[in-house]
């Protein structure tokens, strides 16, 4: 049976990880099986390390999206695959991989998932996480000072230079692409309560 790919997009620190965990919690009978958009930064160690700080991170281009889509394609097919890892401390990609085995589900989460049309399509429930502004920029800076190791002003200055114009030019245009669009994020348990219930049918429809 095809696995059912479910797609999480939504801006940074939205709540996407929740949702997704709320997703593999609720689902104790199926084998569920997790791709992050992240590890699919494009390598850039041929630039220096101050280069590096410099790209922009939220730009679609900065995206190996040609191999994440061919990993969907190949999970779907019921292969394995080797996700990349990437050490956002030095900007590279880490010379090992994750061995990611077939599962009845595929949970995907990134900021830019439904701005592809490959990746987009690959999904069989897309759903976009939209929280505010301020929360989305408080979580962020929590997360990149506590496990990026990152100061508080090139936290501040990405924010201002990539993170926000590109969230306005490319993230919340593709809500549009949403099959669901959970506000709040994790904390709204009604829409999320929905979305399991949607899952839970489509898992019961194809069953043999």
């Amino acid at each position: 049976m095809k696995p059912l790919i479910i797609g999480i997009a939504g801006g940074t620190g939205s709540g996407k990880s929740t949702v997704a965990r709320s997703i593999a919690d609720s689902l104790v009978d199926a084998q569920v099986a997790f791709l992050d958009m992240d590890a699919y930064y494009r390598d850039h160690r041929h630039l220096s390390m101050e280069e590096r700080r410099r790209v922009n991170w939220d730009h679609p281009d900065a995206f190996d999206l040609a191999l994440l889509a061919s990993h969907l394609e190949a999970l779907a097919r019921g292969e394995a695959v080797d996700k990349p890892v990437y050490d956002f401390v030095s900007h590279l990609r880490a010379p090992e991989t994750v061995r990611v085995e077939p599962a009845d589900v595929i949970v995907l989460d990134g900021i830019l998932l439904l701005v592809d049309a490959r990746v987009r399509l690959a999904c069989d429930v897309k759903v976009f996480v939209d929280t505010d502004a301020d929360i989305r920029l408080i979580r962020r800076i929590r997360r990149d000072m506590m496990v990026r190791g990152r100061p508080l002003e090139e936290i501040l200055d990405q924010y201002l230079h990539t993170v926000q114009p590109m969230h306005l030019q490319f993230v919340e245009p593709s809500k549009r692409y949403a099959d669901l669009v959970i506000p709040r994020g994790g904390e709204n348990t009604v829409a999320i309560d929905l979305l399991l219930a949607s899952i839970a049918r489509r898992l019961h429809v194809g069953a043999p």
